[in-house]
């Protein structure tokens, strides 16, 4: 009995032991404390219109993706530098083009980007409409009957009571 419990306690020990070696070997390196909180936040106040590139769906704020990280860092840099929201908005969007702003502007070459998805809602409700439509104009026997419902209760027994 004894050794039982000595070999269960050794076993939790070692669990342990295991557990904290691995979170040893993946934790990351805590992100720096900003040293300039205003810049930090017009670091941030940027982050929020960049698309992430990895990602797609997220911002450059949002993102946990290497690529995010080095736009962060840059971003970072540049407003060390000296520049401007508006300097360093410019510098992404010309080493990226539109698609890195998470809200693009208007203008021809992202026009897809602006009505493509009510083209594609108008397209999908007028197929809708004419397939419906079409349907309504079918005879009857065209379609195939329903199958019986299995669960429905079995009243071909004869002694259901009719309605009146």
């Amino acid at each position: 009995m004894a050794s039982a419990l000595r070999r269960r306690g050794l076993a939790l020990l070692w669990l342990c032991a295991l557990a904290a070696t691995i979170g040893i070997a993946t934790a990351k390196e805590a992100a720096p404390a900003a040293a300039d909180p205003a810049l930090e936040a017009r670091m941030q106040r940027i982050a929020v219109e960049l698309r992430c590139l990895v990602c797609q769906n997220q911002t450059v704020a949002d993102s946990h993706a290497g690529l995010a990280e080095d736009l962060r860092r840059e971003i970072r840099e540049q407003l060390q530098r000296g520049a401007s929201d508006e300097q360093v908005m410019k510098y992404m969007t010309d080493r990226y083009g539109d698609f890195v702003l998470y809200r693009p502007p208007l203008k021809g070459s992202t026009l897809a980007l602006w009505i493509g998805p009510a083209v594609l809602l108008a397209g999908g409700l007028l197929a809708l409409v004419l397939v419906l439509r079409r349907r309504a104009r079918l005879a009857p026997d065209r379609f195939e009957p329903d199958a019986p419902d299995s669960s429905a209760p079995d009243d071909t027994r004869g002694d259901a009571v009719a309605p009146r």
